[in-house]
């Protein structure tokens, strides 16, 4: 078996995804060439809800052995992306736009060494999907997955969640957060127009 066979940071995850939703098969996407050759992600999962669907990044964390020269605390870059999106009646499968949200999102992470946390916010300039009001992501912790410990070390989970340009200009203001949504679970609705 060779290193490559081992995937510690990615059977944790996986682990946690279980938890939350046993023996439901999720939609999963890999981003080629891959992390160590240039991808933003290593690949994303998609689970159905009855009201949504789950998104959660892999490759933001260290998913096979932990590097020599990283934080022994944390794995990778300490966290991975999630979101939820509306899934309306008798949608079977999970649309492609958060799969290159995230993505690109991930891309952001690695280019502009950007550390992304609970109230962050990232100006799209362009509608999350088209006809859409909300043109920006804010970040939050994850309702249900929180963050966990792992033999490469800690590892959060921050949900992006779409906003319009008036939700992102009352955060810079300080005067929002995505608690004034009223969801508890952060779920993103791309026909939810601009306040």
């Amino acid at each position: 078996m060779t290193d490559l066979d081992e995937a510690p940071g990615w059977d944790a995850i996986d682990a946690a995804l279980n938890d939350l939703y046993p023996g439901i098969e999720p939609r999963h996407v890999g981003y080629p060439p891959g992390v160590h050759f240039g991808s933003g992600l290593q690949g994303c999962s998609a689970y159905p809800t009855d009201d949504f669907w789950h998104y959660v990044s892999y490759g933001l964390t260290e998913l096979w052995a932990k590097e020599a020269n990283s934080d022994p605390a944390w794995s990778g870059w300490g966290f991975e992306l999630t979101m939820r999106v509306r899934r309306p009646p008798g949608q079977d499968l999970a649309p492609g736009w958060p799969f290159s949200l995230l993505e690109h999102l991930a891309r952001f992470v690695r280019e502009q060494r950007a550390l992304l946390a609970d109230g962050h916010r990232v100006d799209l300039r362009q509608p999350l999907t088209e006809g859409s009001g909300l043109t920006a992501v804010a970040f939050a912790p994850d309702p249900e997955l929180g963050a966990m410990d792992t033999v490469n070390g800690r590892v959060e989970f921050l949900t992006a969640v779409g906003i319009t340009p008036d939700e992102l200009a009352a955060m810079h203001d300080g005067a929002w957060s995505p608690a004034d949504l009223g969801d508890p679970m952060l779920v993103t609705d791309p026909t939810r127009a601009a306040s």
